[in-house]
């Protein structure tokens, strides 16, 4: 965690979405997590709750990806390692959120409440590109959605079994993940956990309840260096 402070971000903005699109993968996946009476979102209604739960990463499937962070803190500037998880492999993987949303668009059923924050991938990650979640609320008819808007590609990667590795596997696990989340999230909404807490070391670890698995300690761990 100290040391993603010295790490950049590892592509060029202006070489990405919406600037340059051939190469990247661009994804936009949405459930629908329920309804709130028309207008603003209802305090400690379904968008508050939600957006919670989004802040503190609880919608992540462990099986999938792990995330740890320092608290307290603001979101932008967090730094937060990922741990990616594959078989008996778990890679680590940083990103930092550079943006957070609390806005009005305009959408296809007319206005929306838009809140959420989106991360970009640090030098090392097996990716490039931003990932954002959002809660959005459309104030007409009151129904509140979450949402997943990424563009992203392979980083250069060096270890030549890696690199098949997530040739074969990377988009596969990427989309695996989209889903789960969206599922995992609209789940929540029925019994919210508590949002984490940190640990003795400062660090909150999601998301929360996680035990290690039953062979956690016969797992290879790979901090990619990254170029």
């Amino acid at each position: 965690m100290a040391e993603l402070r010295h790490r950049p971000v590892n592509y060029d903005e202006a070489q990405a979405p919406p600037f340059v699109v051939e190469g990247w993968h661009r994804d936009r996946r949405v459930i629908e997590v329920g309804h709130e009476p028309p207008g603003e979102p209802v305090p400690g209604g379904l968008v508050e709750t939600a957006a919670v739960l989004v802040n503190s990463y609880e919608f992540s499937d462990p099986r999938i990806l792990r995330a740890a962070f320092h608290h307290p803190g603001g979101l932008v500037g967090r730094d937060m390692l990922l741990e990616g998880r594959f078989l008996f492999l778990r890679f680590l993987l940083g990103v930092r959120i550079t943006a957070q949303l609390d806005e009005m668009r305009d959408g296809p059923n007319g206005p929306e409440r838009v809140v959420g924050w989106s991360y970009q991938t640090l030098r090392g990650h097996l990716e490039q590109g931003r990932l954002g979640y959002e809660v959005a609320k459309e104030l007409g008819t009151g129904r509140v959605e979450f949402r997943i808007v990424a563009h992203s590609r392979r980083a250069p990667i060096a270890n030549p079994l890696f690199r098949l590795g997530f040739r074969l596997f990377g988009r596969y696990t990427q989309l695996r993940f989209y889903r789960h989340a969206l599922a995992r999230l609209h789940r929540l909404m029925a019994d919210p956990p508590a949002p984490p807490q940190p640990g003795t070391d400062g660090l909150v670890r999601a998301p929360s309840g996680v035990e290690p698995g039953r062979f956690e300690t016969f797992t290879l761990r790979f901090l990619h260096p990254g170029h």
